[in-house]
């Protein structure tokens, strides 16, 4: 009969604390850490409640049907960890495992992917009903160096006074900038008012 001894490990007799622990046979080693439910996503080693587990090994084979504290004896014998990796099957799928070195890999991908996550940002170009050549070519150039870096453009117009009544000189310039944009860009927001001022939004060809 197996009985627990709380400090280290799963044993046939109880073993008396030593300054030099001796590991026996018929005895196999439990990090106490590994004793925990340490994950909100999986439970592990005690923290699983099945009380039978399908189970997988630490090379992928499957070794059938066994009752939670088999499977754990056999993860012990190597060191390892029981993870619950299918909670909802008849009867639950249990994996061996290093769990701690799972974690790191998990964590290192997660973060590999977040580093290569491409972050979308909108710059404005501000342009007004009567810009002359030479500023609507500078903000054009502006904004086709935002767009092949792969950000979107806000092309807005404020009207000023009474230059709210001539809306349409201002569409008839956004209208001129984003055909201007067109090698690079889309239209994702065409001309509309907010305000007192007018926008379109440009969004690059490549984005995703």
């Amino acid at each position: 009969m197996w009985v627990y001894a709380p400090a280290l490990f799963y044993c046939k007799k109880p073993v008396r604390p030593a300054s030099k622990v001796v590991v026996p046979d018929n005895v196999f080693v439990i990090k106490p850490w590994r004793w925990l439910t340490i994950s909100k996503d999986m439970l592990l080693n005690e923290g699983i409640r099945a009380r039978e587990v399908r189970l997988i090994d630490q090379n992928g084979e499957q070794l059938g049907i066994k009752t939670k504290f088999e499977a754990l004896e056999i993860a012990g014998r190597v060191n390892l960890d029981l993870v619950l990796v299918a909670p909802n099957a008849k009867p639950p799928v249990a994996r061996i495992m290093d769990y701690g070195k799972f974690k790191f890999e998990q964590q290192k991908k997660d973060k590999e992917a977040r580093k290569n996550q491409k972050i979308i940002t909108t710059k404005e170009v501000r342009l007004s009903p009567t810009i002359d050549e030479h500023d609507f070519n500078t903000k054009l150039r502006n904004a086709i160096k935002f767009l092949e870096k792969g950000d979107k453009v806000k092309a807005s117009i404020r009207f000023k006074g009474r230059a709210i009544t001539h809306k349409e000189i201002g569409q008839r310039v956004l209208d001129r900038f984003s055909e201007a944009c067109k090698e690079v860009a889309t239209i994702e927001s065409h001309p509309r008012m907010d305000g007192r001022s007018m926008f379109l939004v440009l969004a690059p060809k490549n984005d995703k």
